[in-house]
């Protein structure tokens, strides 16, 4: 259990450490005082944490903390799965991560209340161009390392009852969001991935189905920008019954996909 808390506390420890620093270094190259930049840097505004810093922070941290994971082998990292051929699973993961998208939407908009702290932020980086090597391609890969490769790991190792080391998990993997609004969002899906993680033994599915997840948001930032996609009623016009079956559509395909999976992986 300790190792598991270790693990988020060096992840986290990371991101804070070297975000700071590269927007430090960013704005003194830029020209500002090391005193001025001390002070933007803790500052918060879009003004001057421009979306090309927060990405390249992003960026950077990301790949120390894999490199730090790798390294200290927290992270069991092999091929073996992948040459497997588990083909059929990784085409239901694709549909799967497809017909999660509008029911997260759902439940996402079941919670109004909660603050969306972030809500800035991801509009920056995503309408910036290298928004998505970002938030698609490096994110998935290096939160599938440290949650289910090292932490679920871990927490599998000291949990009797692997429900209980997968809902653990699922619990730091949302919190560690620091966002309220992604929390629920977060903790399904973490559910889901963790229990991926443990019928495979593999991060590789759950990569492939966090990246699809992903990318569903960018594009639908990028082409349906127009659309309030932050709620399904704000994407079908208000239209209740199109609602309705658009979530009926979802769970036909969800619920086929989880049973193949279910079937597919071994353990």
């Amino acid at each position: 259990m300790r190792r598991a808390f270790l693990y988020l506390f060096v992840m986290l420890a990371l991101q804070l450490f070297v975000s700071y620093t590269v927007h430090f270094i960013w704005f003194v190259v830029d020209g500002w005082s090391v005193i001025d930049a001390l002070r933007l840097v803790k500052s918060p505004s879009p003004m001057t944490h421009t979306a090309e810093m927060t990405i390249a922070a992003s960026v950077i941290s990301s790949v120390i903390t894999l490199v730090v994971f790798i390294w200290r082998k927290w992270c069991v990292m092999s091929p073996a799965y992948l040459r497997e051929r588990q083909w059929g699973v990784f085409f239901w993961c694709v549909v799967a991560a497809l017909d999660t998208i509008l029911p997260s939407v759902y439940l996402h908009s079941l919670f109004p209340w909660l603050p969306n702290l972030m809500e800035d932020t991801f509009e920056r980086v995503l309408a910036n161009d290298y928004g998505y090597f970002a938030i698609c391609l490096v994110a998935p890969f290096v939160e599938e390392v440290v949650f289910r490769g090292a932490i679920l790991r871990a927490l599998l190792g000291h949990f009797s009852r692997h429900w209980v080391a997968i809902v653990v998990s699922a619990l730091m993997f949302s919190v560690a969001h620091f966002n309220p609004a992604q929390m629920p969002h977060a903790f399904i899906i973490a559910l889901l991935l963790g229990w991926m993680y443990y019928r495979t033994g593999s991060i590789l599915p759950g990569v492939l189905f966090h990246w699809i997840n992903n990318t569903v948001a960018y594009v639908m930032y990028k082409v349906f920008y127009f659309v309030d996609t932050d709620s399904l009623e704000g994407m079908f016009g208000n239209d209740d019954k199109a609602v309705v079956l658009a979530l009926v559509f979802s769970l036909f395909l969800l619920v086929p996909a989880l049973y193949q999976l279910s079937w597919r992986m071994k353990k």
